[in-house]
């Protein structure tokens, strides 16, 4: 699994390529999910996305997924599951200091983020994980969220051509 994660760090801009076009067919896919149902459909889409990102980022499914922001690199690996940096204790060349034969994930984060179009976005401060999402589909979650904009600015745009 290790050398998995290492590897989607190095190639960290593919995967990002690879991502924006699941992530767009998935929302294509919105009117699909909202005549099934979101929670009908959560179990086999959350059953495909654990086998997904935990064979490449071994994911531990925290339903808040930052891997676009944070290098391919997920921060739920480190042993703290800091979410927003390194914990200061960081060893020499880069390893973990609660396992010392890991790198921080965090230097990985940032080796990952620097190869990204969006590179800037491992700056942004990450609010704290809502548990009650462990274990739920982020790939869903995205998918309403973008919903939820879309659907907002076009009110937004309808109300300003209104007037």
């Amino acid at each position: 699994m290790y050398r998995v994660r290492q590897w989607s760090v190095r190639n960290a801009r593919m995967l990002e390529w690879l991502y924006r076009r699941v992530e767009g067919a998935l929302t294509l896919l919105h009117p699909l999910w909202l005549w099934a149902g979101y929670n009908r459909i959560e179990r086999p889409v959350r059953s495909v996305e654990r086998l997904i990102k935990s064979a490449m980022f071994d994911c531990n499914m925290c339903g808040s997924c930052v891997l676009s922001q944070t290098g391919m690199s997920c921060p739920m690996n480190c042993p703290k599951e800091l979410r927003n940096g390194p914990c200061g204790g960081v060893r020499e060349h880069g390893y973990c200091e609660v396992k010392p034969e890991m790198r921080c994930v965090w230097v990985d984060a940032w080796e990952g983020s620097q190869k990204m179009r969006g590179g800037n976005s491992i700056q942004h401060v990450q609010p704290p994980l809502a548990n009650d999402f462990r274990g739920r589909s982020s790939w869903l979650s995205e998918v309403r969220k973008k919903r939820d904009k879309n659907f907002f600015s076009s009110v937004k745009n309808t109300s300003n051509d209104a007037n």
